[in-house]
């Protein structure tokens, strides 16, 4: 994909239903501190404690993912809501102190990736994306560990052979 909010990029769908989908981007930092825009938040988030762009729209929405700790479930967490498995969306406007001892990690994004009714299933039709399973540590991954490469690398022949693509041909 060359559009530059999705190249190398692996999205997270927080929410797929027939008016549309929902997702973030898992693995583009920026500079910003959680504590500059949430500072309640800001000391209970993973490393690097960056807000990540979680993708070109609504910049100024903040989305915050969860990691649930063995044992818990979001529907027992105030404060949760459940997407899938342990991982969970995070109500923001929620104490930041009773949840933490419940999760493993804590992730913040501004913006998402939105899709409208039908305008995905067009795009994965095209070719434009590979649909794979998401694992719980693909949401709290930090940035050092190459998570386009690693989830590509996951599943096999022939998908991983496409984590050795450059990115720029003339480097190849």
């Amino acid at each position: 994909m060359f559009d530059p909010n999705f190249r190398r990029t692996v999205v997270f769908i927080i929410d797929h239903r027939e008016e549309g989908t929902l997702g973030v981007v898992l693995n583009r930092p920026s500079d910003v501190p959680v504590d500059d825009v949430l500072p309640s938040w800001g000391r209970h988030v993973v490393e690097p404690q960056s807000v990540f762009v979680g993708g070109p729209v609504e910049k100024k929405t903040a989305l915050c993912l969860a990691a649930l700790r063995a044992g818990e479930t979001a529907a027992g967490v105030p404060g949760l809501i459940g997407v899938r498995g342990p991982v969970a969306l995070v109500d923001l406007d929620a104490d930041p102190d009773a949840l933490v001892p419940k999760v493993r990690g804590l992730r913040v994004f501004a913006g998402y990736a939105g899709w409208d009714s039908g305008q995905l299933a067009g795009e994965i039709e095209r070719g434009d994306w590979l649909i794979v399973p998401a694992l719980p540590s693909d949401v709290l991954a930090t940035p050092e560990r190459d998570l386009w490469g690693q989830v590509l690398r996951r599943q096999g022949v022939p998908t991983a052979l496409l984590a050795t693509h450059p990115g720029d041909l003339q480097r190849n």
